[in-house]
């Protein structure tokens, strides 16, 4: 005789919830608002009335959602996490991904939903520019500019790369976007030989 499975243990209404919004956040990328119960709670392996159970609508799971991935605070985290010490060309490139990739995800999301989320304030912005420039300052002797002068050009070309009408043309890899910024449109590396 096979013994039965036992039940999945409970889950606190905090980790329901954590749950959800990490199960709902690709299905808002793919379907904006359009996303249903039913295909929420399959890719949570839940049944639908738990969905309500944990938040009491759709709409307040999207909102839920919708204020994880606007929260800086794990943003600044990941930016606090590259390292100083790295060379210099890494630690661009390290900061442009990650750059990129909270720009893109936050615009794609915005745009699925048809909305527009509160922009950073000036204070976030701030932030982020003074962390990308503590990561530089080593490298200060090698700058054209003060590293938080630095750190305000890598936002900038991060956020116009990520945004499909802003950049109007063929996407920017992290690769190209870092040698853009190291190098400019007419310098080259210094390993590289002159043609």
């Amino acid at each position: 005789m096979t013994e039965k499975p036992g039940r999945a243990r409970s889950l606190s209404v905090e980790d329901r919830q954590a749950m959800l919004i990490d199960a709902v956040t690709p299905l808002l990328l793919a379907h904006g608002r359009a996303v249903t119960t039913k295909q929420i709670a399959e890719c949570a392996g839940i049944a639908e009335g738990t969905i309500f159970r944990a938040f009491g609508s759709k709409d307040d799971l999207i909102s839920a959602a919708v204020a994880k991935q606007l929260d800086p605070e794990p943003f600044r985290a990941r930016l606090r996490s590259v390292d100083p010490a790295l060379p210099l060309e890494e630690k661009i490139r390290t900061l442009v991904a990650l750059m990129r990739g909270r720009f893109a995800r936050v615009f794609t999301l915005m745009t699925a939903l048809g909305t527009m989320g509160p922009p950073p304030t000036p204070e976030a912005r701030r932030e982020f520019t003074e962390i990308m420039g503590r990561v530089l300052a080593p490298d200060l002797a090698r700058l054209n500019v003060e590293p938080a002068r630095a750190a305000q050009i890598i936002r900038m070309i991060a956020l116009a790369a990520a945004v499909p009408h802003v950049r109007n043309g063929p996407a920017f890899d992290d690769d190209d976007i870092t040698a853009l910024i190291l190098y400019g449109i007419i310098g080259r590396p210094t390993s590289a030989p002159p043609t």
